[in-house]
C-alpha cells in the first residue's frame, strides 16, 4: 500500500515537471507569435550574421513570418585628412526598393533565427522607422533616414 502512494506522487511530480517544462520553452517552439506583439517592431537577428527589422506575423518552428521590413546598410565615409580614421554612416533601408523589388513580406527558415529582440518605440531603430513613414522616401540616392551610431 505504501509503495503505491510512493509512485502516485512520483507520477503526480513528473507530470507537473513536464507540463511545467513546455509552459517554461512556449511548447519547444511550437506556439506561435511566443512572446511577440503584432503592434511592436521586433529584430530579427539571423545566422548569417544579417539583422532585419519589422513586424512578426508569425513564428512558428518552421518559418518565421517578417513585414514591414528594414534593415541597416553601412557607410564608409572618408575623412578629410589622413591622420583621422574612416566613419560608420547606418542608413536604414526599407526592403522593396532595391532593384529586384521584393514584396514587404518575408519568409525566413526559423532555424535560421538565432534570436528576436523586441524594440523599444523610444530606440533609434524605431524612432528611424517612423520618420520615414511620416515623410516618405527623400530625394536622396538611398531613399532613407540615417541612423546617427556612436562607435
Amino acid at each position: 500500500m505504501n509503495n503505491k502512494v510512493v509512485l502516485y506522487v512520483l507520477y503526480a511530480i513528473i507530470i507537473i515537471a513536464l507540463g511545467y517544462l513546455v509552459y517554461a520553452t512556449k511548447g519547444f517552439g511550437i506556439w506561435k507569435n511566443a512572446g511577440t506583439n503584432k503592434d511592436q517592431y521586433q529584430a530579427i537577428f539571423l545566422t548569417n550574421g544579417q539583422v532585419y527589422f519589422g513586424k512578426v506575423d508569425s513564428m512558428d518552428a518552421k518559418k518565421t513570418t517578417l513585414s514591414d521590413i528594414y534593415y541597416l546598410q553601412v557607410q564608409q565615409v572618408q575623412p578629410a585628412t589622413e591622420s583621422t580614421t574612416a566613419e560608420q554612416k547606418l542608413t536604414l533601408i526599407k526592403l522593396g526598393n532595391e532593384l529586384h523589388g521584393p514584396e514587404d513580406k518575408m519568409y525566413i527558415n526559423s532555424d535560421q533565427v538565432l534570436f528576436y529582440e523586441n524594440l523599444k518605440d523610444e530606440g533609434k531603430v524605431v524612432q528611424a522607422i517612423k520618420k520615414y513613414q511620416a515623410e516618405g522616401p527623400s530625394a536622396e540616392t538611398s531613399a532613407q533616414p540615417t541612423v546617427e551610431a556612436t562607435q
